[in-house]
């Protein structure tokens, strides 16, 4: 009924949604990008349009529409939940796994697209991210998809001894036309640009010798505008040019300021790319070193993957802001060269290095003891908040969390992974190890997701989305007061204001209200308010400190 090629992504598919599916909604969104996103795909739903995005009713211009798309879409399906907020990155993920796999079997076999899937899956970060509601995922899904299509174009035009591909290279300058311009579409023009500079190193590594054609460079461009065009035309035919040129400016500040709070060292990128890469980091770092090739397209993708590493890295390091989330593109040449070492070392083509179980085992251990800490600290955290100095964290602790200790069940699962991942490793039965490292690592973060997230999400702002979620259905305002949340947008399920003056802080405080404001602020916060006396005090909780401020009587004639 299906082929073998067919039968293997649907088993895949199946093993990624187990993965990925359960406990999407078993905690609230957090501050910020999960939060923001969701809000401006329920005021999509909430406004009926779909061209411009907007934020607490105010147009944002900060990312085109894809990843809306899709969260309204599934919001209209699920309603406006967290797991509709975040079963789009479950359904990414699905469709990454399976992309790797059958890229990996395409280019070398079998095994090593199954390497590859393990080591996606199974590394802390990619698998995480899809758990979560923001739109890098997709983003890098696009991005590598169009750079994989150009390859298979260049393979093609230029003779190299690939069986299977198609007898016109034309239909990979297609594919890569249409899944750049989905990539644009998602999260602006960086995607052209990082496809560009791979293009421009690989230009200079071939000794500046041309290996596409400009017709095909003309179609490519012009696939991947109609595709764009399809948003910034639209949007700039209905609504003028304003919207695009705000949202450009802001794609360029991005590159040359840094926001409050995302400055970082120049190694960064490199460190979280480490750690949040885990354990595909480690044994990727064999593969960046000169390793034998078995034929030229086996060279040609790693020398690829590699140029893609550096490009993305670099960029990112360049640019001013420090977030996570620039350099998780590098996360698809990572897993790769870690799938790469394994396959080379299970094929006796390259000879094993000890140092990368051993850094494995090291950063497992620490990760191993951190999951560890985790209920012991929740166990006895009344004991430890009084040695903590900020005043908001130490209220935080007060929230009231039971923890039983089974929560440690995921880094137990960290340690035995360690000990027969190595155990396999100096057996030299490399593939075993591979599924031992990957498959275990997969299942502590699904542990943790299910057992510790939840928790520790109710000590960092379970209190103020209790109270917002409170005010549903309430007509009053609501406000974060002295920081900046988008909580209270999405979790009271705001409504348009009908009175521009709510927009203005200072009215909410002190102005002639049409109805009553609550504002939340933090407990180390609070004080630089106590000027305003309309405000009254509801309550404190876990940090939080929950204010009311009612309609102003009218004065007597």
């Amino acid at each position: 009924m299906f082929s073998n090629k067919a039968r293997n992504a649907i088993i895949l598919s199946v093993i990624a949604a187990l993965l990925f599916i359960p406990f999407l909604g078993r905690v609230h969104l957090f501050d910020w990008d999960e939060i923001n996103f969701a809000e401006c795909s329920r005021e999509m739903l909430k406004l009926g349009d779909y061209t411009r995005i907007y934020v607490n009713f105010k147009p944002f211009w900060e990312k085109p529409p894809m990843f809306f798309w899709m969260q309204s879409l599934s919001m209209k399906v699920f309603g406006v939940t967290e797991f509709a907020a975040r079963f789009p990155n479950a359904l990414c993920g699905i469709a990454t796994l399976v992309v790797v796999f059958l890229c990996g079997q395409r280019i070398y076999d079998k095994k090593f697209g199954i390497l590859w899937a393990l080591a996606y899956g199974g590394s802390l970060f990619p698998n995480m991210y899809f758990k979560s509601g923001i739109i890098d995922p997709w983003f890098n899904l696009f991005i590598f998809l169009s750079l994989y299509f150009f390859i298979l174009y260049n393979w093609k035009r230029n003779g190299f001894d690939k069986e299977g591909l198609k007898k016109t290279s034309l239909p990979y300058v297609i594919w890569s036309g249409i899944f750049m311009g989905l990539a644009i579409l998602t999260k602006g023009q960086v995607a052209l640009m990082v496809f560009l500079m791979v293009l421009g190193v690989y230009f200079i590594y071939n000794r500046f010798r041309f290996y596409f054609n400009w017709g095909h460079a003309l179609l490519f461009l012009v696939v991947a505008s109609l595709i764009t065009l399809s948003w910034y035309g639209y949007e700039t035919a209905k609504n003028g040019p304003w919207f695009i040129t705000e949202f450009l400016k802001y794609q360029y500040r991005l590159f040359t300021t840094h926001d409050a709070g995302q400055e970082g060292f120049w190694g960064y990128h490199y460190v979280v790319l480490l750690i949040g890469c885990f354990p595909a980091s480690l044994f990727a770092i064999p593969a960046f070193f000169k390793t034998p090739s078995s034929s030229r397209y086996d060279r040609d993708f790693k020398v690829w993957m590699l140029i893609l590493f550096w490009v993305v890295t670099l960029l990112f390091t360049i640019v001013q802001s420090r977030i996570i989330h620039y350099s998780s593109l590098a996360w698809f040449p990572v897993t790769f060269l870690a799938a790469y070492s394994f396959y080379k070392w299970d094929r006796k083509e390259m000879s094993y290095k000890k140092y990368a179980g051993i850094f494995a085992a090291v950063l497992g251990g620490i990760v191993s003891l951190l999951l560890l800490a985790v209920p012991l600290i929740g166990l006895n955290i009344s004991k430890l908040a009084p040695y903590v100095k900020d005043k908001f964290a130490q209220a935080n602790m007060e929230a009231d969390v039971k923890w039983t200790g089974i929560e440690g069940i995921a880094g137990t699962i960290m340690v035995i992974t360690i000990i027969v991942g190595l155990r396999f490793l100096k057996k030299k039965e490399y593939y075993k190890s591979a599924w031992t490292w990957f498959t275990g690592t997969a299942l502590v973060i699904f542990f943790a997701a299910a057992m510790i997230v939840p928790k520790v999400e109710r000590y960092s702002q379970g209190a103020a989305i209790d109270f917002l979620i409170q005010r549903q259905g309430e007509d009053c305002y609501v406000n974060a007061l002295g920081y900046w949340s988008y909580a209270p947008f999405f979790y009271t399920m705001k409504e348009k204001p009908a009175n521009p003056n709510a927009y203005e802080e200072q009215w909410l405080l002190s102005g002639d209200i049409d109805k009553p404001v609550y504002f939340v602020t933090k407990i180390d916060r609070v004080d630089n308010y106590k000027q305003y006396t309309d405000l009254k005090e509801l309550y404190r909780k876990n940090g939080f400190v929950f204010l009311k401020r009612e309609v102003p009587h009218p004065k007597a004639p």
